[in-house]
């Protein structure tokens, strides 16, 4: 057994700012700290590229690229075009893989080697006393000020235990060699939908496995039944309930699944991916050592306008908050904490961009600004339609629904939620009008090109303007 390097052999550090993480929001960080200081130190622990590019944005959206170009050669009869076409699996991944590898997570890394060798530290780090970090238990670095931007991983429940060997999580998956046959995929999130359905459409026979019956981020009763119901009629789901058990033979992976009405299945699949969420790599960090709050979950309290925890010269960022797990929050909130980091003890607060979130699933899932449930019980209108602009009509997508929300008063554009075709582009637009504080008028004033997506996007507004113009009528009755 190799004995403990004693204290005297430790490497010390001291540095002005340390940096645990070098994903997406660490690197924000460090952009910003090391343009003013040298005395800095960034912590990886693990292979470097980003939570993004090796295991998140860009191979999901590779996969989904080819999963619809194979569902867009499966219905082309539709438009007078008879076509076939064979899924060959491996060659699925070997060009994930490829582009994955040699564009995405190489970019990264070309940036990442021209970070200066001494601001760069590896290993696991953990906290063993205020201002005081062990890495790897061979370095002990001694820093003023700290920023947390060490991730999450994937979330696996102890059920799952019995059948580890057949467990992928998105962290995994994507080293497949070739699809499975069959997959259990347990989840409704974002996740689980975008690569369920993915799956499916590459040929996998695939179940989804939910708990709540929610999908995704949608919160309008309306909106979230249809998601279910359109997403239902393509791929195999089962939306509320529990996995009871797990087993596993020479056959596979057993599953046996409790629903809500209390009936229960057994089934057996070649592989199971678990997409039940993350778990923050606060836990690893030893904070009991630094006198920062933390809830019972286990979870940094923190200020979001300056990513400081309690008040102490400790910042945080990225997924490792468990707040907002997207790529764009994730690089803003790293510069916030630097700001903050660099400015302590004087905070200066950031104004945070509207929240935008687009799941990449057929029909695609996105909200802006507030949400319905954030704006319930305020005096709001709802611009309501179906996806039936000309041109989805031409693409043949029509399936889904736009909800905007205005302030009944004023007419400005609050917040929304879109499930349909080309989701992502209106949703952007709309992020755009919210940033800007824009009414629904001002909006309408832009030109609209005929036919395109946007004008689903008119439509909406004109709907939500006309309602409020409603609203003014009947009150001023009253």
């Amino acid at each position: 057994m190799r004995r403990r390097m004693s204290e005297s052999a430790m490497k010390t550090l001291n540095v002005e700012y340390a940096i645990i993480g070098a994903g997406t929001a660490g690197l924000g960080a460090y952009s910003k700290i090391s343009r003013k200081t040298d005395s800095l130190v960034m912590i990886q622990d693990g292979p470097y590229g980003t939570t993004c590019a090796r295991v998140g944005c860009m191979p999901s959206k590779l996969m989904i690229t080819a999963a619809d170009c194979a569902h867009h050669l499966n219905t082309s009869e539709f438009f007078g075009v008879t076509a076939t076409g064979r899924v060959d699996g491996r060659k699925v991944f070997e060009r994930l893989r490829r582009e994955r590898d040699n564009r995405f997570v190489a970019n990264n890394l070309r940036y990442v080697d021209k970070i200066p060798a001494h601001h760069k530290l590896e290993g696991r780090a953990r906290f063993i006393g205020p201002g005081r970090l062990r890495v790897s238990e061979s370095v002990e670095v001694n820093a003023k000020k700290f920023i947390l931007a060490c991730g999450s991983r994937p979330a696996i429940s102890e059920v799952f235990e019995p059948v580890m060997a057949r467990v992928l999580t998105s962290d995994t998956v994507f080293e497949l060699e070739d699809l499975p046959r069959s997959i259990a995929v347990i989840g409704t999130g974002i996740i689980a939908l975008e690569l369920g359905q993915a799956l499916h459409r590459l040929g996998v026979e695939t179940t989804i496995f939910g708990r709540s019956g929610r999908i995704n981020a949608l919160t309008h009763p309306a909106m979230q039944q249809q998601a279910l119901d359109l997403l239902g009629a393509e791929l195999d789901i089962y939306p509320v309930g529990r996995v009871v058990c797990t087993r596993e033979d020479v056959e596979g992976a057993w599953i046996e699944y409790e629903q809500s009405n209390g009936q229960r299945l057994t089934r057996m699949f070649d592989r199971v991916l678990v997409a039940t969420g993350r778990t923050p790599n606060v836990d690893r960090l030893g904070m009991e050592h630094t006198g920062v709050e933390v809830t019972e979950s286990g979870a940094v309290t923190f200020d979001p306008q300056t990513m400081r925890c309690s008040d102490l010269p400790i910042f945080i960022a990225g997924d490792v908050t468990d707040h907002l797990p997207l790529w764009h929050e994730a690089f803003d909130e790293g510069r916030i904490a630097a700001d903050n980091a660099l400015s302590f003890p004087n905070p200066v607060p950031a104004t945070r961009r509207p929240p935008l979130m687009v799941a990449f699933t057929d029909p695609q899932i996105a909200t802006i600004g507030q949400s319905f449930r954030q704006l319930e019980g305020q005096e709001i209108v709802i611009g309501d339609l179906p996806f039936t602009s000309p041109r989805h009509v031409v693409w043949n997508k029509v399936q889904g629904r736009i909800q905007v929300y205005l302030d009944a008063k004023t007419g400005v554009i609050l917040g929304a939620e879109l499930l349909g075709y080309k989701a992502e582009h209106l949703a952007h637009l709309l992020a755009l009008a919210i940033t800007h504080g824009m009414t629904a008028e001002q909006v309408l004033s832009m030109p609209v090109y005929h036919p395109s997506a946007e004008e689903l996007l008119r439509d909406v507004l004109i709907d939500a303007r006309d309602k409020c113009r409603r609203y003014a009528a009947e009150n001023m009755s009253h």
